[in-house]
């Protein structure tokens, strides 16, 4: 059975980029420590206006940042000092902790002759005794992260543990995060071991207990139900979950398990008190002074 779909719904991050976003949902803020998801593209560039999707520099608290791209590459620079572009199949773990500062530039000179860019932005929460931790940034390549291939599947674990496999990507709770192939026909079941668990269709599409789901909804299962996925055209899939954290709020791109902190945050940034990146201090994404937000939904610039 499942629980509830969520359809991404369109959120414009940058003047020139527009993404899918499919967390937080009103009716279903996490799933397992998973808090934010942002879908974007595939988009093809024409040459000059690549820049359009730069995410200027901007902060972060209390959770885990996670890019994974499909396509093209971007540069990463944070307040650590860390410049890293990342590639498809590669992963950016970046833990805010206590607060971090990052931007996000599209410089590829082929995504300038019109590549191709696509990507999946997740943030995880973080447990609360982790909450103030000193920031931390890590890079995985692909050979770092477990593969399994068998008939008709292919499937890379980008973090945690499922189906027999386990991530060396550093978590701070139980959760699992896949990248899955399938071709059409194959039936799929879901990782074992862990309470909340959804699957968002990247492309292709998939039936479930009868019901065809297709590109740009989050399944997200009902506990201890095991229901076959079946792959009605060749289809990927984001599978994610683990244990839950507890109630969080979140505001633009904080997150915590006290309100306080978040307004604290609030108060740094304006402040100027949350340093930028050294390698991108020129400008920065200003704080939002949108007052007639629903509480807990995050203005439409907020990604990792």
């Amino acid at each position: 059975m499942l629980d509830i779909v969520i359809e991404a719904r369109e959120a414009k991050i940058a003047q020139g980029f527009a993404v899918k976003r499919i967390l937080p949902y009103q009716l279903r803020r996490m799933v397992g420590p998973f808090i934010f998801m942002d879908h974007g593209g595939p988009l093809n560039m024409p040459q000059g206006s690549i820049s359009s999707l730069d995410v200027l520099p901007h902060p972060h608290i209390g959770l885990s940042t996670v890019s994974y791209l499909f396509s093209g590459n971007v540069t990463h620079r944070d307040s650590l000092g860390i410049e890293q572009v990342i590639t498809p199949g590669e992963v950016n773990w970046m833990t805010a902790g206590k607060g971090i500062t990052h931007s996000e530039r599209f410089e590829d000179p082929a995504m300038l002759a019109g590549g191709e860019l696509e990507m999946i932005q997740t943030w995880v929460a973080l447990p609360e005794k982790d909450e103030e931790n000193d920031p931390s940034f890590n890079n995985y390549k692909p050979e770092q992260l477990p593969v399994f291939t068998d008939t008709g599947v292919w499937m890379r674990l980008i973090a945690g543990d499922a189906y027999g496999l386990k991530s060396n990507v550093k978590t701070h709770s139980p959760m699992f995060y896949l990248h899955v192939v399938l071709e059409k026909g194959i039936h799929f079941g879901l990782p074992i071991g862990h309470s909340e668990r959804g699957a968002y269709i990247v492309k292709g599409s998939a039936e479930v207990n009868g019901f065809i789901y297709s590109a740009g909804q989050l399944l997200v299962f009902t506990k201890g139900v095991d229901p076959k996925i079946v792959a009605k055209e060749q289809t990927t899939l984001m599978m994610l979950g683990g244990e839950h954290l507890g109630e969080r709020y979140i505001w633009w791109n904080f997150v915590s398990s006290r309100k306080d902190r978040i307004e604290q945050a609030k108060e740094d940034w304006k402040q100027g008190r949350i340093v930028l990146p050294p390698m991108d201090s020129k400008e920065y994404v200003p704080l939002p002074e949108d007052k007639s937000r629903p509480a807990g939904s995050p203005p439409p610039n907020a990604l990792s």
